[in-house]
């Protein structure tokens, strides 16, 4: 499994000798995120001479994206924005990327092998995709959330799984006010523009891996806009929540006199958001309405009822409904209690009210505590490929059960980028 990595600098991260084998010249890789079952990888890779590898297979789905700089695959030569999508087992012509040159470089559901001069392999599928993204037209995406200013090229999209890559570029001002998780991850390196959300900035070079059903939002674009190239392993639909609290916390002992530990994720954001984010939120909230859609008010976090503490409270008060009850199972195989109950045994009698263990007897009073968790669970949640990982990927379908969100509270995070420098998150 990948880790949950969120608004990391690519510049927080150390250079590793490339791993591309087969290869001649010398480059370098930032390793944005590893999956260390499989040997997927998000990597930036830097050429420090001119590089070439001739034609063969790879093991794994492999992506190349030019930053900056110059590729040419079976003879076209792209400049920033060329990219190459190879599907695993599927022939590849010779590629090579000039001197200086900066990419994005993908592998999937394998590892960075390359069987030199190999033909196509038993279940390879789907064929060699070669663009120039630079030349390609804006498109708006078709569900652009609460509001128009959102646009997508699509670089690649699997028929099968859902797969997709895609660039995708919110203009300024663009805003969603809402907390959206997915049925599958969603990953992000950001090549231009500025962005601000609840986990940091997004500027130049950040980049975030989330698995999927880890809970997000709150964005807001600004000056210039922003553009991203995106990765998901299916097919992405958004499911909203708003109210969320789930409470963590901890002493910041070694942040500095400074440094500030938040104790909820109501805390998120608070006092970070400048007056035009606030506007651009109510305003996505505002356009949200016009067009139908259902919506609570938009409260900026830290703000208004916290729903851990209440939660807190109502268990305290149903410990005080229950009388005091003990439960050492209990004493000596019963319980007791001393509130009053329907039986007629009124409290401080002296009655000393037991029942056996397994008799039936239960005084608890019924509490609703919301949904039952196991409704927000897809029937094989515990039991399918992905049951060691909560944030692995489901086929997910409209209609089906939506599964409840994760907030992480520990991602991997930037030592240079984030709203949150140096305060513990």
């Amino acid at each position: 499994m990948r880790p949950h990595v969120e608004v990391i600098h690519e510049g927080d991260y150390i250079w590793h000798a490339a791993e591309l084998p087969g290869g001649e010249g010398r480059a370098s890789e930032r390793r944005l995120s590893v999956d260390e079952e499989d040997g997927s990888s998000s990597l930036r890779v830097d050429f420090h001479t001119g590089w070439g590898r001739g034609p063969g297979a790879h093991h794994a789905d492999t992506e190349y994206y030019v930053l900056e700089g110059s590729m040419t695959y079976g003879g076209r030569r792209l400049g920033q924005g060329g990219y190459v999508h190879a599907p695993k087992g599927v022939p590849v012509e010779a590629i090579t990327f000039a001197e200086g040159t900066r990419i994005l470089h993908y592998r999937e559901y394998g590892d960075a092998g390359f069987d030199t001069g190999a033909g196509r392999q038993a279940g390879a599928r789907e064929e060699v995709i070669v663009l120039d993204s630079a030349a390609m037209e804006w498109d708006a995406v078709p569900n652009p959330g609460p509001m128009p200013g959102l646009f997508i090229k699509y670089l690649h999209v699997d028929p099968l799984t859902g797969f997709y890559t895609r660039l995708v570029h919110a203009q300024e001002g663009w805003a969603d006010h809402r907390l959206a998780h997915h049925p599958c991850y969603e990953e992000a390196y950001t090549v231009q523009g500025h962005m601000e959300y609840n986990f940091g900035t997004l500027d130049l070079g950040t980049y975030f891996f989330r698995p999927a059903r880890v809970k997000h939002g709150h964005f807001t674009s600004m000056e210039g806009g922003a553009t991203w190239l995106l990765r998901s392993d299916g097919e992405l639909f958004n499911w909203y929540t708003q109210h969320e609290w789930v409470r963590w916390g901890g002493e910041a002992l070694n942040y500095g006199p400074e440094g500030r530990w938040s104790q909820s994720s109501h805390d998120l954001g608070v006092g970070h958001r400048a007056p035009e984010e606030l506007e651009m939120l109510r305003a996505s909230l505002a356009y949200s309405r016009q067009t139908g859609a259902t919506d609570a008010d938009y409260v900026p976090h830290g703000q208004g009822a916290d729903h851990s503490l209440l939660a807190m409270a109502k268990a305290l008060d149903t410990a005080r409904l229950q009388g005091g009850h003990t439960h050492p199972e209990d004493v000596d195989g019963g319980h007791t209690h001393s509130a009053d109950h329907e039986d007629g045994h009124p409290a401080g009698s002296g009655a000393d009210h037991r029942h056996p263990a397994g008799s039936g007897a239960d005084h608890r009073h019924s509490v609703d505590w919301g949904a039952d968790p196991a409704t927000l669970e897809h029937p094989d949640e515990r039991t399918d490929a992905g049951a060691h990982n909560r944030g692995t990927g489901r086929a997910w379908k409209p209609g089906d059960p939506i599964p409840a969100p994760i907030i992480s509270s520990l991602p991997v995070r930037s030592r240079s980028r984030g709203r949150w420098d140096g305060d513990g998150m």
